[in-house]
C-alpha cells in the first residue's frame, strides 16, 4: 500500500532497499546456481561439461546416505514443534502476568548465546560423565566411572534435537512477543467471558493473529534445524551423521570427483528441507481446520491447574538448562583435576587460559572485526530502508518478507558452497571482507525484524515539530530520531553482532580457513577430548555476545540518565 508523499527523498535513501534486496536475494541466488550445474555435470573447473545425472546415482549408493537424508527431513519440523509448543503454551498461561516478564528477562542472555556453546554447555550437563550424573553418583547409581551410554551423538539425533529446541524456542518467543504487539489481546478477554479458560480463551482470540505474523520465522527454524552444522558435530550422530555434515566432507575433500557428489547431494538436502516445510504447511493446515470446528462447536475448555504449570515451567527449564551448561562451561575451563564422579573440580587454575590467551586474542579480535563491520553495514542498511519506507510512506508486504527471510529459508549448506566458487573465480574469497559479507547475508535479517517495531512506533510529531521549526528530513534523521532511538538501535547491533559471532558454515567456507574465528576454532576443537580448552574457547565465544548486549543496554542509561523513558530507548 503506498500513500503518496510530497517530501523529496534523497539518492542515499533510496536506493537503500534495493542494495539490500540484491545484498539478500543475491548471494542465495548465485550460490544455488553453482550447485545446480555441477550436480548435473557442468562443472568448469573440474573439466567437465556434458549433462549426465551420475552424480545422483553415485551419492544414493553411498552407504547409509537416507539414513541421514531421513535425519535431515524429519529434525526440522520436530524442533519446530516442539520449540512452538513450549512458547505458545506459556505466553497462554502467562501472557499479560509478571511472570511472562520474568521469563522473557531470563531468556534474554540464552538467545545471544551461540549455537556451539549452548551444545557445548548441555554436553557437560547429559553426557555420561556430565554434572547430572556426578550429582546422584555413586551414591543413587552405583556409578564410579562413566557408564557406557550413548547420550550425545546417539543415532537417533535425540541429543540434537534436545540441542535444537533449547535454541529454537527463545528465539520463537523473540517472535512472539514482537507479533504480541500487533495482536488485540481483548479477544481472549471476550472468550474468557464466553466461558473458556484462560488458556484456552488465548488460544482461540489471540494465537491465530499472532500465528501468522510467526510463521516466517517458524519456516527459518525448520529450515535451520534440518541442515545445522556446528551443532550437528557437537551432538548429532556420527554413523551416519546428519546430511549437511556429510556434504560438508564431500565438499573439503581433495579428491575433485567428490565436489560433484557434494552438488549432487545439496540437491537432495533442498529437497529435504523443503519437503519439511511442505509437511509444516499441511499440518498448519489440518490443525486450523480442526482449531476452527472446535471454535465453532461452542465446547468450553475448562482450566486445567496442572496444565497450565506444566505450560508455565517448560521455557524456564529451557533457560535453566542452558545456563546451567554456560556455568559448566566456565568451570571446566578453569577446572584442575576432575574425575568422575566428583560433582566438582578438586581445584582451579588458570593454566589453558594463559597457554592460550595469545591466540586467544587473535580470535576474538578477528570475530569482533568482522561481527562489526557485518552489523554495522546492516544497521545502516536497516536504518535507510526505514527512513525510506517513512518518508515515501511505503509498508512492508508479505512478499517483501518473504524477500527478507530468503537467506533464512534456503539451507546454508544449499547455496554457500555455489557462493564459495562464484568468490573464487571472481578472485574473492579466503580473506576477512568476503567473510564480512557473507556474515551481512545472515545479519541484515535480524537487524531488520529487531529494528522495524521501534522505529515504526516512533511518535513522528517530534519530526514534524522540528520540520515546522525549518529542520530538513534529514537534520531531523540525525538530531531527533536516531538520538531517541538509541536503546533499539544499540540492541538491534547487538542482536547483528550475536548473529554474526555464532557464523560458522559462512566463515569456514567462503574464509577457506583462511579466516579463523572464536566460533571456527571451538566447534573445531568438538572432535577433541579436552575439556579445559574446549570450556576456555566456548567461554569467549559466549561472553561476547553477551558484552554487546550490556554495551546496548549501558549506553542509553549513560546518555539518557537524567531523562527516565529514553533510558531504555523509550520515548517521554
Amino acid at each position: 500500500m503506498v500513500n503518496s508523499r510530497t517530501t523529496n527523498i534523497p539518492l542515499w535513501v533510496r536506493i537503500a532497499p534495493a542494495l539490500t534486496i540484491a545484498v539478500l536475494v543475491g548471494p542465495v541466488i548465485a550460490g544455488l546456481a553453482g550447485i545446480a550445474l555441477p550436480a548435473v555435470g557442468f562443472a568448469p573447473l573440474g573439466g567437465s561439461s556434458a549433462f549426465t545425472l551420475s552424480a545422483f546415482a553415485r551419492v544414493t549408493a553411498e552407504p547409509g546416505f537416507f539414513t541421514s537424508l531421513w535425519l535431515a527431513f524429519w529434525i526440522g519440523p520436530v524442533s519446530a514443534l516442539i520449540s512452538l509448543t513450549l512458547v505458545t503454551g506459556f505466553a497462554a498461561a502467562a501472557a499479560g502476568t509478571r511472570s511472562f516478564a520474568f521469563v522473557a528477562g531470563l531468556l534474554r542472555p540464552v538467545l545471544a548465546l551461540p549455537h556451539a556453546a549452548a551444545a557445548f554447555g548441555l554436553v557437560y550437563l547429559v553426557s555420561p560423565s556430565g554434572f547430572l550424573l556426578r550429582l546422584v553418583s555413586p551414591e543413587l547409581t552405583g556409578f564410579s566411572r562413566p557408564p557406557d551410554w550413548l547420550i550425545v551423538n546417539d543415532p537417533m539425533g535425540l541429543a540434537l534435537l534436545a540441542g535444537l529446541v533449547l535454541k529454537e524456542a527463545p528465539y520463537l518467543f523473540l517472535a512472539l512477543t514482537s507479533a504480541l504487539q500487533q495482536a488485540d489481546p481483548r479477544r481472549a478477554d471476550i472468550a474468557r467471558a464466553l466461558g473458556h479458560s484462560r488458556m484456552a480463551a488465548w488460544l482461540h482470540g489471540v494465537f491465530p493473529a499472532v500465528y501468522a505474523q510467526m510463521r516466517l520465522p517458524i519456516m527459518a527454524v525448520i529450515v535451520f534445524s534440518s541442515s545445522v552444522v556446528d551443532m550437528a558435530m557437537i551432538l548429532g550422530p556420527a554413523t551416519p551423521p546428519l546430511l549437511s555434515l556429510r556434504i560438508l566432507g564431500w565438499i573439503n575433500d581433495p579428491d575433485f570427483s567428490q565436489k560433484s557428489l557434494a552438488a549432487a547431494a545439496l540437491v537432495f538436502q533442498l529437497g529435504a528441507s523443503g519437503a519439511g516445510l511442505v509437511v509444516w504447511l499441511a499440518g498448519e493446515r489440518l490443525v486450523s481446520g480442526m482449531a476452527r470446528r472446535l471454535a465453532v462447536s461452542g465446547i468450553r475448555l475448562p482450566g486445567l491447574p496442572g496444565v497450565s504449570m506444566l505450560a508455565r515451567s517448560g521455557l524456564v527449564v529451557v533457560a535453566l538448562v542452558v545456563l546451567a551448561g554456560i556455568g559448566l562451561v566456565a568451570v571446566n575451563s578453569v577446572a584442575g583435576i576432575w574425575r568422575f564422579p566428583d560433582a566438582l573440580p578438586r581445584g582451579l587454575n588458570l593454566t589453558v587460559w594463559a597457554e592460550r590467551a595469545p591466540e586467544l586474542m587473535n580470535l576474538t579480535a578477528n570475530t569482533v572485526l568482522i561481527g562489526g563491520l557485518a552489523s554495522l553495514t546492516a544497521l545502516i542498511a536497516v536504518m535507510l530502508c526505514l527512513e525510506n519506507e517513512y518518508r515515501s510512506g511505503i509498508t512492508l508486504s508479505p512478499r517483501a518478507k518473504l524477500v527478507l527471510y530468503a537467506p533464512l529459508l534456503v539451507p546454508q549448506i544449499g547455496f554457500l558452497p555455489g557462493l564459495t566458487v562464484l568468490l573464487l573465480r571472481l578472485g574473492w574469497d579466503g580473506s576477512l571482507l568476503p567473510v564480512a559479507f557473507a556474515h551481512l547475508v545472515f545479519v541484515l535479517p535480524y537487524t531488520y525484524l529487531m529494528l522495524a517495531d521501534p522505529w515504526n512506533a516512533f511518535d513522528t510529531r517530534y519530526l514534524d515539530t522540528a520540520r515546522a521549526l525549518g529542520r530538513s528530513p534529514d537534520a531531523a534523521l540525525l538530531t531527533i530520531r536516531l538520538p531517541m532511538l538509541v536503546g533499539p538501535i544499540l540492541v538491534a547491533f547487538a542482536l547483528g553482532f550475536a548473529v554474526s559471532v555464532a557464523q560458522y558454515l559462512p566463515t569456514l567456507l567462503i574464509g577457506g580457513g583462511r579466516v579463523p574465528t572464536i566460533t571456527t576454532e571451538a566447534v573445531a576443537l568438538s572432535s577433541g577430548g579436552n575439556r579445559r580448552l574446549i570450556g576456555a574457547y566456548a567461554l569467549v565465544q559466549s561472553l561476547l555476545p553477551f558484552l554487546g548486549f550490556a554495551l546496548a543496554a549501558a549506553v542509553p542509561a549513560l546518555l539518557w540518565r537524567d531523562r527516565r523513558a529514553l533510558r531504555s530507548g523509550g520515548v517521554v
